[in-house]
This record gives C-alpha cells, structure tokens and sequence, in this order.
C-alpha cells in the first residue's frame, strides 16, 4: 500500500496511572497491532528511534503503536527505579489495556528490548511475537560497562547535558557509520534531552544507594535464566556486530537460551541496527513475521 494513504494519528493515552504519548500508524482499523519499544539514550522517542520503520510496517498492513516510553518524550516521567525494567513491562500492559489489545507484536530496541522481553517473561499472554534489537540488561552484571554505555548514563553527570555529549553519544557509539545520521536528528534529541523534567529525574540511570545490588540483578536477564529458557514466545533478536553499547555476545546467547529464538547479525552495523540498516531491517522484519503467523 502508498505509505501516502497511510493514516497518522498522535495523542495521550491513560495507560494505568500514566499519560503516555503514542503515535498511530495504520492503514486499516482491524489491523493486526505491532508496538515499537524505542531505546533509552538522551533525548529518544519513538517517532525518532522508528523513523526508518513504522511507515513500513504500517504499508505492510500493520496497526503499528509508537509510544514515547515512560520518562521521554511527551510522556509522564515517573519510573519505579528499583525495578525499571518491571515496572516498563506494567505500562506497556497498561497502554494494551487503554486501547483494548488482548495481543500484540512487540519490537524493541536497547531499553525498549529490556522491556519487551521482561513483558514476554511477565505477560507472554500478551506477546504474539517478540522483536529485539541490542536489547539492554544481557550479561550486565558480569562484565564492566561499555564504553558506549558509560556515555549513556554519564549523560546527565558531571557539566550536565550539551550538544557535544550527545553529538559524541550519536556518532561515537550509537552507529557504526556516523555520516548517516543528519544533524536535525541530533538537534532534535539534544532539545528533547533538556527538557527540566528530564534533567531534574533521568529515566536511566545507574542504580545507587541502599537496594542498588538488587536492581542490578533484576536488571540482568542472564539472572533470569531458567524464565528465559521457558519461555514460548517465538523471538527474533538482531544485532548489529559492530554495536559499541550492548556487546553483540548477548544474541548468541539469547539464542542458546530460549528455546524459540532466532538470531540475525548485521555486518558494519552499530547500536541502531533498525535506523542504519533500515531497508534491510525491514524486509526482515516482515517476512520474519509474516512467517511467525
């Protein structure tokens, strides 16, 4: 279908005791609904993190939901930071709920992943499929952060946020090729990033003080081993090799783990594998779930 007669819809929807901004992309009302998890770097959103894809999968004839997760965008900022990846797994229950979804396809990237696979362990009656890209909290408390990972969560540290320090975040360690991003995505992340609300509560954070070993742990699938290893819900993990946040190693381990778990590796690919790769990304998507069915 034109991606032209596609419908485009924005607004805020109460999802549990959250007001949770969503972007709508469609082409028919029955459509089967796909949601877009996006990830957690400074300034994210999901109508920025899915540029590339949402247009595509709705032209595919998908009913595709693009949220600003909890904490960014045009969303309420209030996280339970003792278990952050629980407590995001409760507010994409809660916005199935508000628009009367019983199931749907669930893709995430980074933090979105983290969360989408801790809704498939949750609530997998809620997930048809499960999509992640470099998804966060694999291994995390096994070996020292990455470099990219640092840069993540010291965004808000020390001088505080700057155009540098996200422009260093987006083209150091969030793609492989740092021509291909422009720089109005830059400048649109940077504003997004200094929202006060934002500064004054960042939604990643490393966890301190009293409880943070045990927020760590939850934060680590690789602790929830025997959950992972029973879960159902037909997965599909991509990585990008070159991926300077999440080390590529969390895919082959995924996919050993769960038993119903394929993997896809892009070459020359970063963080982002969904933005750089998105063509390609795509038509894997697709034909991926069109196999699922």
């Amino acid at each position: 279908m034109p991606e032209d007669r596609l419908r485009r819809k924005e607004s805020t929807v109460r999802a549990g005791a959250r007001d949770i901004f969503l972007t709508e992309i469609t082409a028919a009302a029955d459509a089967t609904p796909v949601v877009l998890l996006h990830g957690g770097g400074p300034g994210a959103t999901g109508a920025s993190n899915y540029a590339r894809n949402a247009d595509a999968l709705a032209a595919a004839g998908y009913r595709v939901l693009v949220p600003d997760m909890p904490g960014y965008g045009r969303s309420a900022k209030e996280l339970d930071h003792a278990d952050p990846f629980g407590d995001l797994a409760i507010f994409v229950r809660g916005l199935l709920d508000a628009l009367d979804v019983e199931k749907a396809h669930v893709v995430g990237n980074s933090y979105g992943g983290a969360a989408a696979l801790r809704l498939a362990l949750d609530r997998p009656d809620r997930v048809e499929t499960l999509v992640l890209m470099g998804p966060g909290g694999i291994g995390t408390t096994r070996r020292p952060p990455t470099k990219g990972l640092n840069a993540l969560l010291g965004y808000y540290g020390g001088e505080g946020p700057s155009r540098a320090k996200i422009t260093s975040f987006i083209r150091d360690h969030l793609v492989f090729d740092a021509s291909e991003v422009p720089e109005e995505l830059i400048e649109l992340r940077y504003q997004a990033s200094i929202d006060p609300e934002v500064v004054a509560n960042p939604p990643l954070r490393r966890p301190s003080g009293r409880g943070a070993l045990r927020t760590l742990w939850r934060m680590d699938f690789t602790r929830d081993r025997d959950r992972l290893a029973r879960c159902q819900v037909p997965t599909l993990v991509v990585w990008g090799a070159h991926d300077k946040v999440n080390r590529p190693s969390g895919g082959p381990w995924l996919a050993r783990t769960m038993p119903h778990c394929d993997l896809h590796l892009f070459a020359r690919t970063g963080h982002w594998a969904q933005y750089e790769q998105a063509p390609r990304f795509n038509r894997l998507l697709l034909d991926w779930l069109g196999a699922a069915k």
